[in-house]
């Protein structure tokens, strides 16, 4: 073995972690952190710890693929011929209906340079501003919160602000689960100064939750109301920095007349929160120094722009801004949802943080780019784009490296719209995402370990990324599939010269690089050799700096044309979705632990879905009992955009009349589109990002009398593929993985009626379990129970379970852990309905590295264990610590930690 170790980053979120990629003849064999690395100093969570384990071939594209018509199925293509048609339906298109008429969705994922070819693509070369991306539905907010606030899209803080703060606030964000690595810092943080302040403000009792000081579980949507009510309590208790106020900013006067009405009793009211708490938070987030940082719970709404300028507004008032351990900052979803936007990878944006309606902005950009005008019109946000291609005014769609058919709102819309269009063409890594069906053309694209570049993370820190492997079959880089159609559209619209002169991926740097001199980004400092040999760098960097940039305003002069903040006069509205007789409840989505976005890379490993195993619905059990439902129930939600069944589990971590289900779960995985299907494409009228964590929903509860377990061990991915297929054959369906390595596929249906037997044949053909193979069987026509348990070198590979499947659990371990044994056949060839004594699972895996269950914890610290004797006995907690924020909780929860020892 001949082992090569290469620096990268995460491909996750946008903490930017760095990564050691080590790699055996173009093969990923292992992961480990980098240790050198400022995000995150070696450390990874449970979906980087197992990024090698994602990077199996049979997932991915391999080659283009193009149909001749809707309704036939693609064929293999070459790269020629795909990007030939690509050229001549968008040029046709073009020519007839106008530049605007066709347009790019593109994704926080790609590298820097992939985004700026794009984004010239799209504006310099078409004539067209309908480039949009992924970014639109989880940043835009923040980014547009920073410039009203404040003057430009910069993170103001930075990760070692952690260090020094007194007062951490998290708002809408449960960061134990969606930024880990975070959240390990601001534990490490707690334990060296235990007056830290943890303040959340979250709907849910999360992880994060349960560590804080302070949990002001407000009602969804109320963030505003209680931003203004903290604030007015700093005014009443006199705790505001009023040189800072005078002499820094602008504005205070006219919110102080809007928050004198928010008294910290009508806020709480609003909020549904103790006024006790409200002002105590307030108290110490003036006390600082504070930290803020916040998520997608303040940026997903309709007024996600003025939830981030509420709370900008409490660090202004406060002065907690432009030193060590104050700051906003927040919390990007993406690994390069910073970068895209450095290159005006968003609808109304340019290169270099300039805007689209600037007349010296658009000239500037044409010059640098060779182009005569660059349309000043904003073009189509995500929401609008899908909207405009339904209707027909865009005819075509390019998409890149995301998945619109699952992430974006209102999905019977969106599936219509990409039904509808002309011409949609997929550029992807991997061949089974949900939007794949749609695509007329697709490409193979490199990922994760293949491609190179550069990212920028949420505290402006750039990483130089190398490539450690090479993309299987014929796949290509993103920026490269980009430039190949860019210079044959430019022979088609017969262009004298070319604006794409780039030998190289450096030379795209470069050109990037010199669209920032001069703005708040400049990055003049820096290059591909400075960046390999120095490290990750913050911006801005200008040329001749000797030392990278922290922290942004430490002058207390901001990016404003008067230099002076802004204070926002917020007011609190309703959310989109109003409760009605029809719609009592509120949804609420979120994010799991060990799952990202849409599963088409972490869904592929079966150790990441061993925490969360199946799509569930979280309530509040005393909505449970009035309603007569119990866990593993199935419950149908719907409102007026749509439905979706799905089985309810009860958690103390809910609020009555609240409900909370993951946004990763799509129609690969279950029954239906996933959540998306019932969340509102309402966006903000500033960010125009869409309300997506939150939605009104009627639910009621369905029988489904017909049962169904099949379980198959396989190192084939395609009977994974061919599997989820089935999901749509039945009234609910679930496919997921379970166990470590290839795992064990889990498919569990639920029917109204008995199916028609040819699905079952079918699924027993695909598999393996036809009489004839080496089974176990056992039928009782009367009672319609089938049982088949496939046995091969003494072990279990496969069982297939119809009317009896409460051993489900049980069969699933011995599959993963166990032989054959006595007891088991003497189970199978019995009328029983109960695994035998002790024949019980282990219930939801807590620690994934070490494959630690939640019954074994649970036995453990019965047994009298604290959490120094749970770590040495069972090794929880001892690799990622993802798993930390859980093991504490049960601590709690079964008395074997004190308070004390949980909050240290």
């Amino acid at each position: 073995m001949t082992l090569k170790e290469t620096k990268s980053t995460c491909c996750y979120c946008g903490v930017g972690c760095g990564v050691i990629i080590q790699s055996d003849q173009n093969k990923i064999i292992n992961v480990v952190g980098d240790p050198d690395h400022p995000a995150n100093y070696g450390r990874l969570c449970t979906k980087g710890s197992a990024l090698h384990l994602s990077t199996d071939q049979d997932a991915r594209a391999l080659y283009p693929e193009i149909r001749s018509s809707r309704g036939k199925l693609r064929e293999r293509a070459t790269w020629d011929q795909g990007l030939d048609l690509v050229v001549k339906k968008f040029g046709d298109i073009i020519e007839q209906h106008g530049p605007d008429a066709v347009a790019f969705y593109i994704s926080g994922q790609l590298m820097t340079e992939d985004y700026y070819v794009f984004n010239k693509l799209a504006k310099g070369l078409i004539g067209t501003n309908n480039l949009d991306t992924n970014s639109r539905l989880c940043m835009s907010s923040a980014v547009a919160g920073y410039k009203t606030s404040l003057g430009a899209d910069a993170q103001p803080a930075c990760y070692d602000d952690i260090n020094h703060a007194n007062c951490i606030f998290l708002a809408g964000s449960n960061t134990a689960f969606a930024h880990p690595i975070i959240f390990r810092r601001i534990e490490d943080a707690k334990e060296k100064n235990p007056n830290l302040k943890i303040i959340v403000v979250d709907p849910r009792k999360t992880e994060t939750a349960r560590y804080a000081d302070i949990h002001l579980a407000i009602l969804p949507g109320t963030d505003i109301a209680l931003f203004n009510g903290m604030l007015h309590a700093m005014l009443w208790d006199d705790r505001l920095d009023h040189a800072f106020i005078e002499n820094y900013t602008e504005g205070f006067s006219e919110l102080k007349k809007t928050v004198r009405e928010y008294t910290p009793k009508m806020a709480a009211e609003i909020c549904g929160i103790s006024e006790f708490d409200l002002v105590k938070a307030a108290t110490h987030f003036a006390e600082g120094p504070t930290l803020s940082m916040w998520c997608m719970g303040l940026n997903q709404s309709i007024y996600g722009t003025h939830k981030n300028s509420s709370l900008i507004n409490l660090h202004l008032a406060s002065g907690q801004i432009g030193k060590p351990g104050a700051g906003p900052l927040s919390l990007t979803g993406q690994p390069n949802a910073m970068g895209g936007r450095e290159v005006g990878g968003l609808s109304h944006l340019l290169s270099g943080h300039r805007d689209m309606l600037d007349a010296q902005d658009r000239k500037e950009v044409c010059d640098l780019w060779g182009v005569d005008s660059i349309p000043k019109q904003p073009g189509k946000t995500a929401v609008e784009m899908f909207e405009s291609l339904r209707s027909g005014e865009i005819k075509a769609i390019w998409i890149a490296c995301t998945n619109p058919a699952h992430s974006m709102p209102n999905l019977n819309v969106v599936h219509e719209a990409l039904s509808k269009a002309e011409f949609v063409v997929l550029q992807d890594a991997f061949k089974d995402t949900d939007t794949n069906p749609f695509a007329d053309v697709f490409f193979p694209a490199t990922t994760w370990g293949e491609k190179e570049g550069t990212v920028t993370n949420s505290e402006r820190r750039i990483t130089r990324v190398n490539s450690a492997v090479k993309g299987p079959g014929e796949s290509r880089h993103d920026w490269d599939i980009a430039l190949d159609f860019a210079h044959r559209l430019e022979r088609r619209f017969n262009k004298a010269r070319s604006i794409f002169n780039f030998d190289s991926l450096e030379d795209i740097f470069n050109e990037h690089r010199l669209t920032t001199v001069g703005r708040d980004l400049d990055i003049s400092g820096l290059s591909y050799t400075f960046l390999e040999k120095e490290g990750p760098q913050q911006w801005p960097y200008i040329k001749g700096s000797k030392i990278t940039t922290p922290r942004l305003y430490t002058d207390f002069k901001f990016a404003t044309k008067n230099n002076r903040a802004r204070f926002i006069n917020t007011i609190f509205k309703e959310p989109a979705d109003r409760l009605d007789v029809k719609h009592p409840f509120r949804l609420i989505t979120g994010r799991l632990r060990d799952q990202w976005h849409g599963m088409s890379r972490t869904g592929n490993v079966a150790q990441l879905c061993n925490h969360d195993e199946a799509p569930i619905a979280h309530m509040s059990p005393h909505d449970m009992h009035r309603r007569s439902v119990k866990d593993a129930d199935l419950m149908r939600l719907s409102n007026r955009r749509g439905s979706l069944i799905i089985q309810v589990q009860a958690s103390d971590d809910m609020k009555e009349g609240e409900l909370f289900i993951p946004m990763h779960w799509g129609s690969r995985f279950m029954s239906g589109l996933g959540v998306n299907a019932l969340t509102t494409s309402a966006f903000d009228s500033i960010s125009k990002q869409p309300e997506l964590k939150y939605a009104s929903v009627n639910i009621e509860k369905i029988e489904l009398g017909w049962h169904m377990t099949v379980m198959k061990t396989s190192t084939d991915h395609s009977i994974l593929e061919k599997m989820r297929n089935f999901i749509s054959k039945f009234d609910y369906a679930t496919c997921n993985l379970y166990g470590r390595n290839k795992g064990v596929i889990v498919f569990r249906a639920f029917n109204q009626l008995k199916p028609d037997s040819v699905f079952i044949d079918d699924i027993d053909s695909l598999l393996g379990m036809s009489l004839g193979a080496p089974l176990i069987t056992y039928e009782d026509k009367a009672h319609d129970i089938s049982k088949r348990v496939l046995v091969e070198n003494n072990n279990v590979t496969g069982v297939r379970l119809v009317g009896e499947t409460l051993a489900t659990q049980w069969l699933r371990e011995v599959m993963v852990n166990g032989n054959f044994t006595d007891e088991l056949r003497r189970w199978a060839l019995a009328p029983l309905k109960e695994p035998p004594v002790g024949g019980v699972g282990r219930g939801k895996i807590v620690c994934v590295c070490l494959d630690v269950s939640e019954k074994e914890i649970i036995e453990t610290l019965e047994a009298g264990a604290d959490l120094e004797t749970l770590k040495n006995k069972l090794k929880c907690g001892t690799e990622c610590g993802s798993c930390i924020p859980e093991l504490k909780a049960f601590g709690v929860k079964y008395s074997t930690f004190n308070v004390e020892s949980v909050s240290n």
